[in-house]
Order: structure tokens, then sequence, then C-alpha cells
């Protein structure tokens, strides 16, 4: 009885600690003051151990490396993606730059994830990384596209990246959403 109450007394601490350090604003939660090493520790096995369990159950299709079906996703990718996730040859961005944690360079050779996994972060996006939930505006094509094109990025040269995004049908399939001819929404 007395280790109960001993644990109950520390965890009741422990609570009043955090809540003394969440309100008083102590913990920073500027983007570029980088987390302690075991809280980034922490957080990317969280990270993947929730998208390996999420992702198991997704079914990837046969066509993945369907050639018009890797180019469609090349023109999603270059209107979404570039601008945190670069390009074959690409520099980093302001935004990008700016982002924490850094978005991985998706264009660097061993970036690729499998396609289950990769499916289910484009569809559901990551909490607190600027990964937003592209699956609330794509519909699964269009994201299992991204997915194929996904898989060929890291082997890609800056002029096969061209030619990909000039054979491919640009991006912005979505349903359900207005866009100008530049594919900006309009303002209501």
């Amino acid at each position: 009885m007395k280790i109960i109450k001993t644990a109950a007394i520390v965890a009741f601490t422990l609570l009043v600690f955090a809540l003394i350090g969440v309100y008083s604003g102590a913990f920073n939660v500027a983007a570029d003051d980088p987390h302690w090493g075991v809280t980034s520790r922490v957080i990317e096995t969280a990270r993947d151990r929730s998208i390996a369990s999420r992702s198991k159950d997704v079914t990837v299709p046969a066509n993945l490396s369907d050639e018009k079906l890797v180019a469609s996703g090349a023109g999603e990718y270059a209107e979404m993606c570039t601008g945190c996730h670069l390009a074959p040859g690409m520099q980093d961005t302001e935004m990008r730059t700016g982002l924490y944690p850094k978005p991985p360079n998706l264009a660097e050779p061993g970036a690729r994830i499998a396609p289950a996994q990769q499916f289910w972060i484009v569809k559901h996006g990551l909490k607190m990384t600027g990964m937003p939930a592209w699956g609330l505006t794509h519909d699964d094509e269009i994201i299992w596209s991204i997915v194929a094109f996904l898989q060929k990025l890291p082997e890609l040269s800056p002029a096969k990246y061209k030619e990909l995004i000039e054979a491919g049908e640009g991006g912005h399939h979505h349903e359900g959403m207005d866009h100008d001819e530049h594919g900006a929404s309009p303002t209501p």
C-alpha cells in the first residue's frame, strides 16, 4: 500500500511540474530553437511507430511503376511538394530553411520509404511538422500517383525530372475545390 501511495505522490508531483512548465511558457515553441536530443528521439520514434502501425493495412496497387501514373504524380509533386521536399538539383527554399523539423529532401538517394507508409503520410499528413493531409483535397488515385512518383524520385536526374513534369498532366486534380487559372483558391 505504501508503494502505491508513493507512486501516486510522485505521479502527482510530476503532473504539477509539467503543468507549471506548460502554463509558465517555459517551453520554447520557436521553430529556430531545436528540441533536446532525447525529445527528438522520442518524437521520431512515436512518429515512426504510428506510421508503421497505421499503414500496415494499406494495400499497395500493382501499377506503381506505370509511366503515366508516375508522370501524373510528378506534376502533383512539382506543384505541391517541392517547396518543402525539393526536386533533383534544387537548393533549399526559404520556406524549407525555416521549418522545424526540416522536411526530408525526397530527391536524395536513399530517401525512399515503403509505398504504404508514403501513401499514409501523404493522405493524412503529420502533426506539428507542416506536412498537410492531402487526403482532404485529393482522392486516393491521385495520392497513389504521387507515391508512384516518389518511388522513382531519388534516382532521377534534373533533366529526367523535368521530362516527367512535362509528360505529366500537371497537378491540382482534386475535386470539390475551386481554383483560378493559376491554381489559387478564390477568396470569399
